[in-house]
């Protein structure tokens, strides 16, 4: 419920407040809560709600599309391997080892510092460091699933091995798929708020909820408190409601499987 309030208020909530977020009005600027202005203005004279509403909906945008490619790519990576096994598992492994071994943030940082930011940049660039995770999650999934009976008879049967992953392997991992999913949107939103915060994200006009943690920042000292809470406390609670939907699918997915 959580989450498709925060959908409905970024997604929908800019078709009936219409406030101007690319020209600036610094004769507004840092207004407080008032009429006109239910969370004020920030440093620029944008109106605080409407740039929650379009910096929540860019956030959203590249954590679901991020987690969804890193997901799709880190699953075919992961099956591959653990299905084929030998050298060629070996092979594929290492290069996820050693991508696992360089830090998340500090290689998204040297991307997005070469690469001019946008949202189709920052989707690729997240899902470029999350894919490792799925990858060794389902490579573990597929070691176990391709020694079952089913797997065995379809080789038995001549069928080969993209048959044999897309057909049986995968639909029998998609419990631990789904879950995982779920956590890389989390991780990807705050990876793009920590990029973000760090100045490179996307650049003005655009928001997102990063960047306005960032420019809040400052401001705050001045006690300019609705610059940074609004934003804070919006990143903390779609990341909290995607963790706990993760760990109840996780809860129903083992139950099923239990009862199988």
């Amino acid at each position: 419920m959580l989450l498709l309030l925060f959908v409905a208020f970024c997604f929908l909530g800019p078709l009936v407040y219409h406030t101007e977020q690319v020209a600036t009005n610094l004769a507004g600027a840092d207004l407080p809560p008032g009429p006109g202005h239910p969370l004020g203005t920030d440093d620029v004279g944008y109106d605080e709600l409407g740039r929650l509403m379009a910096g929540g909906r860019t956030s959203l945008e590249i954590g679901v599309a991020a987690a969804l490619l890193a997901t799709v790519f880190g699953t075919l990576w992961g099956a591959i391997a653990g299905y084929v096994g030998g050298f060629a598992d070996a092979v594929m492994m290492r290069i996820v080892d050693t991508f696992l071994a360089i830090p998340t943030l500090f290689f998204l940082l040297i991307l997005a510092a070469i690469f001019t930011p946008t949202v189709s940049l920052l989707i690729v660039v997240v899902s470029f460091g999350a894919w490792l995770s799925p990858a060794r999650l389902v490579r573990g999934e597929t070691l176990s699933l391709r020694t079952r009976e089913y797997v065995q008879a379809v080789r038995m049967m001549g069928g080969g091995g993209r048959r044999a992953v897309l057909r049986h392997v995968l639909p029998n991992a998609v419990g631990t798929i789904v879950v995982n999913a779920t956590f890389q949107v989390a991780d990807a939103i705050l990876l793009v708020a920590s990029l973000s915060y760090l100045g490179l994200g996307i650049a003005p006009p655009h928001a997102d909820w990063g960047n306005m943690l960032a420019g809040g920042a400052d401001a705050v000292q001045n006690g300019y408190w609705w610059l940074i809470l609004p934003p804070g406390f919006a990143i903390m609670l779609v990341v909290v409601a995607f963790n706990l939907l993760g760990d109840a699918l996780r809860d129903a997915l083992e139950v099923r499987l239990r009862r199988r």
